[in-house]
């Protein structure tokens, strides 16, 4: 392990004056701007993107990375050869893994399952080790991805945890230079500032600096309608890294003005449509981003003040993170995101409202009853109430799986793999297609309809009987 580099980055003498930076660290920030001219072009009130993709991790959480490390050394809380632990959905973890690679330390983090396989994959091109917990348990469940990262950090020697959700220096960031930056970018004619919230980093540092500008700009929360930023309950949803389920204090709700909620779907739809008529390539939580500030900008409109009006968003991440999941048709078939017009031929037709499931903690014979009672061999098992979303179906039982399971055990003891998904608009062939792939592999004999990334049935071979 090599000694930690502290400070700013040395220059050799024959590279000063040159345009050319020390390091890769003194590359973060000063991120260029760009109008979205093409997505609703029928809007007249002028939407601008702020693309944080540009920086050299590819997301507007190297600037907190920087600074935390910074503040981190600066008071001794991090020593040369120490270990970053930290719990992450992807972005926070890349910018700190590139401070890490700058200086020598090495790096743990903790990621859900709900978090796209290219994340941990490029968390790991830095040379971090990534520990995967499930999302659909509480946060104050052993396994959860807080309580995981905290459990790492005190058994690992050395390790510093920079807790983006309760380090002010996270905020301070964005209010040294987000916020600075999009004021002169715009010449202080911004009038509207949409982010969404994960931390609440950004979006308090930004809105505190812009506001001390000018009273007079609204800073608006875009948002996933479970998110409670935006008065949610805090149940899962598929965007990443936006949204949250606790108030962190890294948030500051008196900067906030109001919040917007945006659905994956809309979410979804929007990130695909930015790439195909921008040509930029956005993340989920860019796409949710977006959608909220054209709400706005469509309210200037329709109040007369598009003349007057500046609406600026900030992208978080580029979309390279997402290809697997937002960019893959079949992901969004099967999620039924794409949208395929249900009637007869599709998946819809075979849905009658039901959602046949078993929670965890029931028991082996009451998952046995439910099974026989709905004529079915294998069941999702799902965590919470409806209306469920995709990120709380956490597995299966099927009824072969059961048999050598004590009827007075819990689900949680036989529990397998989730079953197949199909989307409620793909066609009724694609039930029998997964049937049979299952089949061949002695997989469950069931797959579970999703509409709009909420599961809403449960089906066997015999709905497709007569299809």
């Amino acid at each position: 392990m090599t000694d930690a580099h502290r400070g700013p980055s040395p220059m050799p003498e024959a590279l000063k004056g040159l345009d050319i930076a020390p390091s890769v660290l003194d590359l973060v920030g000063r991120t260029p701007m760009v109008r979205l001219r093409k997505v609703e072009p029928h809007i007249a009130t002028p939407v601008v993107a702020k693309l944080e993709t540009t920086n050299p991790g590819g997301s507007v959480k190297d600037r907190a990375a920087v600074a935390m490390i910074d503040a981190a050394e600066a008071d001794g809380s991090l020593q040369p050869g120490g270990v970053i632990v930290e719990p992450t959905s992807g972005n926070t973890g890349v910018g700190l893994a590139v401070v890490a690679a700058q200086r020598g330390y090495r790096c743990i983090f903790v990621c859900t399952d709900k978090v796209a396989p290219e994340k941990v994959a490029l968390l790991r091109a830095y040379g971090a080790e990534v520990v995967v917990c499930p999302v659909a348990v509480a946060p104050d469940d052993p396994r959860s991805y807080y309580r995981t990262a905290e459990r790492l950090r005190s058994e690992t020697p050395g390790a510093y945890s920079p807790n983006q959700y309760g380090n002010p220096t996270n905020p301070q960031a964005h209010y040294e230079t987000t916020g600075p930056e999009i004021w002169a970018q715009t010449e202080g004619r911004i009038t509207h500032f949409v982010a969404g919230a994960g931390t609440g980093g950004t979006v308090t540092g930004v809105g505190r600096y812009l506001k001390e500008q000018d009273p007079g700009i609204q800073v608006v929360i875009a948002d996933p309608p479970e998110s409670v930023y935006v008065g949610g309950d805090g149940r899962p949803y598929l965007v990443e890294g936006i949204g949250e389920d606790f108030w962190p204090s890294t948030y500051d709700p008196g900067v906030v003005d109001r919040g917007i909620p945006i659905t994956d779907a809309e979410s979804f739809a929007m990130a695909r449509r930015v790439a195909r008529r921008e040509g930029l390539l956005i993340g989920g939580s860019g796409g949710t981003a977006v959608a909220g500030a054209f709400a706005v900008a469509a309210e200037l409109d329709a109040a007369g003040r598009s003349e007057e009006s500046l609406v600026v968003t900030l992208i978080p991440d580029s979309g390279r993170g997402y290809l697997s999941r937002v960019f893959d048709d079949e992901w969004m078939a099967q999620m039924g995101f794409l949208p395929q017009a249900p009637g007869p031929g599709t998946v819809s037709s075979l849905v009658d409202g039901e959602f046949v499931f078993v929670r965890p903690d029931d028991t082996v014979a009451a998952a046995r009853q439910c099974m026989d009672l709905a004529g079915l061999r294998a069941v999702p098992v799902c965590k919470g109430e409806m209306p469920l979303a995709a990120a709380q179906v956490v597995g299966s039982v099927a009824q072969d799986g059961l048999l050598a399971v004590d009827g007075n055990a819990k689900v949680s003891a036989a529990i397998e793999p989730p079953l197949p998904a199909v989307g409620i608009g793909e066609p009724v062939g694609r039930i029998a297609e997964l049937l049979a792939r299952a089949d061949l592999l002695a997989g469950p004999e069931a797959v579970v309809v999703y509409d709009r990334g909420r599961p809403v049935a449960t089906l066997g071979p015999d709905a497709i009987g007569d299809s």
